[in-house]
């Protein structure tokens, strides 16, 4: 059996990939799980492309880039930063938040449909396990949701 860090790995890759196709079959634009981990942190709070960068561990060109396809596709908008005038925040538009609810759904459905193949009871158990792995490392000062490259 593959150790449960590999496991966990390829665990990951499938549902994502499963996300994916669901997403394609659905007519949205070609999302890549970077714009997933934007659209996350701009629920959590307004962000520069500074930030988006620095949460996504890339360069700002790299991030602007991603803002600039969102903004086109009209999930974001710009708008003036306060004290920077150089600065923009980016913030999600209804289409956005149109959009995160509807990954909230696929990502539900695809959670039960791992409960069905392996049982409730195990992925109650998995997550409490690695609930309780994430607090015994971190404690309340939980990692965000990003990408690790």
């Amino acid at each position: 059996m593959e150790p449960v860090t590999m496991l966990l790995a390829m665990s990951y890759r499938a549902i994502g990939d499963q996300f994916h196709d669901r997403l394609e079959q659905i007519g949205l634009e070609p999302l890549r799980p970077a714009h997933g981990y934007v659209f996350r942190l701009l629920k959590a709070k307004r962000a520069t492309t500074v930030d988006i960068g620095q949460h996504l561990g890339v360069t700002k060109q790299a991030a602007a880039k991603i803002v600039n396809e969102l903004d086109e596709w009209g999930y974001v908008t710009r708008e003036p930063h306060p004290t920077d005038k150089r600065a923009q925040y980016v913030t999600l538009t209804g289409k956005g938040r149109d959009y995160l609810r509807l990954a909230d759904n696929l990502w539900s459905d695809l959670e039960n449909e791992m409960a069905e193949a392996i049982g409730p009871g195990t992925l109650d158990t998995i997550k409490q396990g690695l609930t309780a792995y994430l607090q015994h490392v971190h404690g309340d000062d939980q990692p965000g949701l990003r990408p690790v490259w």
